[in-house]
């Protein structure tokens, strides 16, 4: 591999990465919410500080997920209609993804404790307190909904003008 592909692979690294930072700092401080939540609701306040790795990882697939999912064609599907169009059907792509995940997590933890997937689904549905399952679906939707919209207007203002708008003119760099 010569020098400029290394330049070349290395910008793109740098390109992607810095494209998938903002959602995944987004999720990673959401998760962290959402966490925090659970543990008051479910253990007292007892929160982890070991779930925060758990958290990180999670926010990178999420950060990722979202930029692959960017790329698919159907994602974007009302790109000239008004913006509810695109956040709505967002929102409602990544809310199942997220009940899903939610789900799942929630089977990994019960199959661990019964020995097997089957009875891990078993005992969840006996043991899990649904209304605090579904505050936090609620509390996802809510996250998921403000994550759309506000990368639906970045995509049509502009990021530029997004941080413009939110932190004011940048700085121009030093010659």
């Amino acid at each position: 591999m010569g020098w400029t592909a290394m330049q070349k692979t290395l910008e793109k690294l740098k390109e992607e990465f810095l494209k998938m930072l903002p959602p995944t700092i987004y999720f990673f401080v959401m998760l962290h919410i959402i966490a925090i939540i659970r543990s008051l609701m479910v253990k007292a306040g007892q929160f982890e500080p070991s779930s925060t790795v758990s958290i990180a990882i999670a926010a990178l697939i999420l950060g990722k997920a979202v930029l692959i999912a960017d790329l698919l064609p159907w994602i974007n599907r009302f790109p000239q209609r008004p913006l509810i169009y695109n956040v709505v059907w967002k929102t409602v792509i990544y809310t199942v993804v997220a009940g899903i995940i939610h789900y799942l997590e929630h089977l990994w933890d019960f199959a661990r404790e019964a020995g097997s997937i089957a009875a891990g689904n078993e005992k969840l549905f006996q043991e899990i307190v649904w209304p605090h399952f579904w505050a936090i679906q609620i509390l996802l939707v809510v996250l998921v909904v403000w994550y759309c919209l506000m990368h639906e207007l970045a995509r049509v203002v502009g990021r530029d003008r997004m941080i413009r708008i939110f932190f004011g003119p940048l700085p121009l760099p030093a010659v």
